[in-house]
Order: structure tokens, then C-alpha cells, then sequence
């Protein structure tokens, strides 16, 4: 049942087209689809090419499998839509050239004029695109050269001449299949022979060369890269292991001291981030400017039992206030009640806030509190929402992170390139050591600089 992925739409509009916008978000939502909303979110006078753009890169990125932007006419948006790559947006006005788009061009953008169709059928296009499908050769063969265009363009080639796209191709292409297999297996075997830990997974290792080429991702996963960052018996630890600890305070009686020390301490050491409760986030922000170092927001902290729309506002509000990576709580009873739409929506809506703000989302579900069954439920569920990390534990449960719990987790998520961070319990270096053997990607300990000082003689060649 969790397995099920929703179809999903980013759908967006300008002032002129946010009545509009609004009923069909009613109409689709009704139908079980999943949405992204774009913007805008009221009727004040914006400019249509930024909410058109949005939609246009949630299709391109992946995020969304199809958009809908509503504007007066539907003729700008289509024309900034187009400007984005992979994107092949078509403006319609009815039933005809709903299906025309979609047969013969595969358009998976779909503008609308809210000044030229009514709501009814404005609805009935919406149906019409969403239901067909482009599969005769001679109009797939054509879409393709519309995607050539895209190329050639950028690559300076001859159009007319498909020799001349595909020698560019051809010079311009970084890796084969073999290549890449070649290359992990000979990394597998340096740090077989050199006992090298890498510790982030195949989606950061490889983000400088991969990070607009998703083939080349799903490369490196299909071939076991998302192992080479965490070898199991691996046990040297570098000095900068820092970089991959959140350094954490979020006691009850936390005072503004405590904060301030917190943050000298990740300055000091260059610690991933420090994780503070939100209304120490404009503090640690402000302390931490012009630092690498991020803040993060805990969420729905520490039992999670807060409607989805009061979490998804509470991060807004921590990413307005300068989190750059959220760290929020799930519905507990949502998952032990076996409550598939509830516990969805709960961490989808913070995800979605995330993805607005640009920010890190990672999931904490507990696990002291839950069976296998529901952890394996968890992480698939946070997996489906397209959460970037899932957590073991706020520290403030009946226990913390266990090398089991990591290690489950990590079977169920590293597939997708999510991190897995352990937290709650970790105070030395062998528990450090342990979780990353297991898996993690990220460690959350308050303990931080005395994990540092055990491992101050520890040297690693750069």
C-alpha cells in the first residue's frame, strides 16, 4: 500500500490566474493527486514569469511529472515555460488541443488563459491532458527532435544534419556505462586496500560532476555507489569528521548563553550545522552569517503530534528566520494506526515548505518507539514524500540511535540517495564509529567537541 506513488502536478498562477488556480488545485486534490503549489497565493499584482519558472523547473528537476500554470491568456506563461529545460508546454483552450498536445507533442507543461475558458472547462482540459499519452512512433520520433532542438542549440550543431547532433554526442559524453562500473569498482578497491571512509552518500560524493545529470546518478546507484560511502568494517576516522556532525542543543532551559557558546563551538570546529529550537534560529543565524555552517529548525518537537498544516508553518517560519536544514517529528499514532494519508501529509506539507525555502528536510520517526515493520513503513513513506534525510530519534524518546535501526533505515532509503542521520545516545568515538559503519550519512550529538577531542591525534591525508 505505501509502495503506491501518487501522480504528481506542480500548478502555478499570477494574480490573474489565481481564482482559477484555486478550483482546480480543489479538483485535483479531490482526485488524489499530488500538488505542488507554485504560487501565487493571492490575488495582489505579480509578474507571471516568476510562478510560470517555478512550475516549468519542478517538471524539469523531476519534482513533478506534469504542470499547469494559469495566467490571463496562457500565452506568456507557455513562452517562459519553454525557456526551461526539457519542457514542452502548450497553452490550450479546448478539448481539441488538450489531447493534440499531449498525442502528437508529449507536452507535460499545460498553460490556461482564466480569461478565455470558463471553470467547467477549464476543468475538462485539465482531465483530457492528464489522461492522454503520446505512443505513435512517428510523433514520439518528432517530440524527439523537438528535445534535439533543445541540443543543438546549446551545442552549436547542424539540426538539419542528425550526424552532426549525434557526433557531438558522442565527443561531449562523460561516461559510459562501462566507464562508471569501471570507476566505482576500482574505488571499491582503494578502499578496500586503504580503509578510507567516505562518509556521505552517492548523491553528495558526486554532486561538483553530477548534480544536473540525473542519469548519471541513477548510474552510480545501479552499479552500488550509494555503498562506497560507508563500507561496512571501515573503522579509520579522519579528523574532520566535524563536517558531518549537527551540533545540537535543544534542552528545555537552553538560555541565550548556551546558544552563543553552541555556535563559537561549531565556528571553532567548522561543524555541518548547529540544530537549536525555533526560537533560537534567528540567533544562531545572525551568529553564524558568513559561516558555512547551517542552522538548523526542529519541528513538531519532541513528540509530533501536531497537525500537518501547524508543522508545515513552523517551518516557513524557522527558514524565514535563517534554518537552512529542518529536522521535524512525525505523527507516531499516524504510523501505528496505520494512517497512510495523514502520516503522507504530515511529512510531505514540511518537505514542500522545504523545497520552497531551499531547505534540507530530514524526518525523525522515532525508532525506540516503533517495530521494524513500522520503521521499514516510516522511512518508505518519508521516501515517497521526497524527504532528503530520515532520523532515528530526538534524544528525548526512550532511546536513541542503535546500529540496528541505522542499519534498517539505510537498506530502505539508500536506494533513493537519502541520508540517513543517527541521533540521541552519541557520545564517544565508538559510537560515532558504529553509526557510520552502519550507515549514516549525518550524526546529531550535543556531545560534539568531546568526540572531537577523543580523535584529536587522528591524522588523514588529504
Amino acid at each position: 500500500m505505501f509502495e503506491n506513488i501518487t501522480l504528481s502536478i506542480a500548478i502555478g498562477s499570477d494574480h490573474a490566474g489565481f481564482s482559477l488556480k484555486e478550483v482546480l488545485k480543489s479538483y485535483l486534490l479531490a482526485k488524489d493527486y499530488e500538488l505542488f503549489d507554485c504560487g501565487t497565493y493571492n490575488k495582489n499584482s505579480v509578474d507571471y514569469p516568476k510562478y510560470a519558472y517555478a512550475v516549468a523547473k519542478k517538471v524539469s528537476d523531476g519534482k513533478a511529472r506534469f504542470g499547469i500554470i494559469v495566467d490571463g491568456s496562457g500565452i506568456g506563461s507557455a513562452m517562459v515555460a519553454n525557456k526551461v529545460h526539457g519542457i514542452r508546454a502548450a497553452m490550450c483552450y479546448d478539448l481539441s488541443t488538450a489531447k493534440n498536445a499531449r498525442e502528437h507533442n508529449n507536452a507535460n507543461v499545460l498553460t490556461l488563459g482564466a480569461g478565455l475558458i470558463s471553470e467547467t472547462l477549464a476543468k475538462q482540459i485539465v482531465d483530457v491532458f492528464l489522461s492522454s499519452q503520446c505512443t505513435v512512433e512517428r510523433y514520439l520520433r518528432r517530440v524527439k527532435m523537438i528535445d534535439d532542438l533543445n541540443t543543438c542549440i546549446k551545442q552549436n550543431c547542424n539540426f538539419e544534419d542528425p550526424e552532426s547532433l549525434h557526433k557531438k554526442e558522442r565527443d561531449t559524453l562523460d561516461l559510459t556505462d562501462q566507464d562508471i562500473e569501471r570507476v566505482v569498482n576500482r574505488i571499491k578497491e582503494i578502499l578496500d586496500t586503504q580503509q578510507t571512509s567516505l562518509y556521505n552518500s552517492a548523491n553528495v560524493v558526486y554532486k561538483q560532476s553530477v548534480d544536473n545529470d540525473h542519469d548519471a546518478v541513477r548510474k552510480l546507484i545501479k552499479f552500488g555507489a550509494d555503498r562506497v560511502s560507508n563500507g561496512p568494517g571501515i573503522t579509520d576516522i579522519p579528523r574532520n569528521i566535524a563536517k558531518y556532525i549537527d551540533h545540537t542543543l535543544l534542552k528545555p532551559d537552553a538560555t541565550v548563553d548556551d546558544i552563543l557558546k553552541l555556535c563559537s563551538e561549531a565556528k571553532e570546529f567548522e561543524f555541518a550545522s548547529v540544530c537549536v529550537s525555533p526560537t533560537y534560529v534567528p540567533l544562531a543565524a545572525k551568529e553564524l552569517a558568513g559561516t558555512r555552517i547551517n542552522v538548523c529548525a526542529v519541528v513538531g518537537f519532541p513528540h509530533g503530534n501536531h497537525w500537518p498544516e501547524i508543522k508545515a508553518h513552523e517551518t516557513r517560519r524557522a527558514i524565514r528566520d535563517g534554518a537552512k536544514e529542518i529536522d521535524m517529528v512525525i505523527n507516531i499514532g499516524a504510523l501505528k494506526n496505520r494512517d497512510e494519508e495523514l502520516l503522507y501529509k504530515d511529512i510531505r506539507m514540511v518537505v514542500e515548505a522545504c523545497e520552497d525555502g531551499s531547505a534540507l528536510s530530514k524526518v525523525i520517526i522515532e525508532a525506540a518507539l516503533l517495530t521494524d515493520e513500522e520503521k521499514i513503513i516510516a522511512c518508505k513513506v518519508a521516501k515517497r514524500a521526497r524527504a532528503n534525510f530520515v532520523k532515528t530519534s530526538t534524544g528525548f524518546g526512550p532511546g536513541g540511535a542503535t546500529k540496528h535501526d541505522v542499519e534498517l533505515m539505510s537498506r530502505v532509503v539508500r536506494d533513493s540517495g537519502m541520508g540517513v542521520k543517527a541521533s540521541g545516545g552519541i557520545k564517544t568515538i565508538e559510537d560515532f564509529n558504529e553509526m557510520i559503519t552502519a550507515g549514516a550519512t549525518r550524526i546529531g550529538a550535543s556531545a560534539s567537541v568531546q568526540i572531537l577531542e577523543q580523535v584529536e591525534n587522528i591524522t588523514v591525508s588529504e
